[in-house]
């Protein structure tokens, strides 16, 4: 079996940016409240030009939160550790509607990390020269 890489103009290419980022420094308070989590998330992703399609989270016992964000362009999520003040970010889109890189710096931002380590991971094929120029 075998197949044509090449894509019309209504057909994705088969690229994105995967984001993993470590924020350390934020208010326990805040790494234990879903509600405000959730609420970040959201406004950083739309702000970034995400297309937001649900989100989900969980409290766990005795702390931490979990948020997950389906995303058209792909999905975000976080995960929190209140008790060093830390957390995990991770946002990966495919496409060019949504900057996964300033999702990530407008939540750091919002919650106020006092350090953050950020990657950006080129995954996929990347756009064709001749494409990239139209």
């Amino acid at each position: 079996m075998s197949y044509d890489r090449a894509s019309g103009p209504d057909v994705g290419y088969f690229a994105g940016r995967h984001v993993l980022a470590e924020f350390d420094g934020v208010d326990p308070l805040l790494l234990d409240d879903p509600a405000v989590l959730r609420a970040t998330l959201e406004d950083s992703l739309r702000r970034a030009g995400a297309t937001i399609c649900d989100v989900v989270s969980k409290r766990f016992e005795p702390q931490g939160v979990t948020v997950l964000a389906l995303l058209s362009e792909s999905h975000a999520s976080i995960h929190t550790y209140p008790e060093i003040g830390s957390m995990f970010v991770d946002i990966f889109t495919c496409g060019e509607t949504a900057d996964p890189e300033l999702a990530a710096a407008l939540l750091r931002d919002s919650l106020g990390a006092l350090d953050a380590r950020i990657t950006t991971v080129h995954r996929g094929h990347p756009v064709p020269a001749a494409e990239s120029a139209r």
